[in-house]
């Protein structure tokens, strides 16, 4: 069974610039949608292949929907790189051989009839190696995906996707960090 939200750490509250203005219990934050910092990482193998996972349906908002790699809220005192290296390793197991930051950008979506994200978000690409080991209190499950069958799908259906996937990812495209991410690194190609 997955930790209700209320049993996280506390989230970091901040502004439009990101400068944090102090802790809040997560659950409550979602019930107010009141700004804060959060992580996403999209993860590429070898071939350039995307690794997307299906949030395990027991998660509080957005289970069983199809999202990045991995996503956290970094912890007080974790910068958002050290979150997003240690949300892919809790949920994938996976380490990163590269991460670069992409970008940041703040959203604001409901996720539930009850709970709204509002986010600072830091995205992130990472380069893997190596299989995923999910946790499955955290990823149902997982699949690689080329960077042009995942916009494919969206346009086909986004209600299969979290919320902030489709808004992350329509800001990472034309970004050098993405098109780099997308290419093999030994000689493959991302058909998944």
């Amino acid at each position: 069974m997955t930790a209700s939200a209320a049993d996280t750490p506390p989230v970091i509250l901040v502004d439009e610039e990101d400068r944090a203005l102090g802790l809040a219990e997560k659950l409550s934050v979602h019930e107010t949608g009141r700004l804060h910092r959060a992580v996403s990482v999209f993860a590429f193998d070898v071939s350039g292949a995307m690794l997307i996972q299906r949030r395990a349906a027991g998660k509080y908002h957005s289970g069983g929907l199809w999202s990045n790699s991995a996503c956290s809220h970094p912890r007080e005192g974790e910068t958002p790189a050290d979150a997003a290296r240690r949300c892919l390793r809790e949920e994938m197991g996976l380490e990163c051989a590269t991460l670069e930051p992409a970008l940041a950008f703040i959203y604001r979506a409901p996720v539930s009839p009850t709970l709204i994200e509002h986010e600072y978000d830091h995205v992130f690409v990472a380069r893997v190696t190596g299989e995923p080991r999910p946790d499955t209190r955290e990823v149902e499950s997982w699949r690689r995906v080329s960077l042009p069958d995942v916009l494919e799908e969206l346009a086909r259906d986004a209600s299969r996707f979290s919320a902030w996937f489709p808004l992350a990812l329509s800001r990472l495209q034309g970004l050098e960090v993405l098109a780099r991410a997308t290419q093999p690194l030994d000689g493959t190609t991302a058909n998944a």
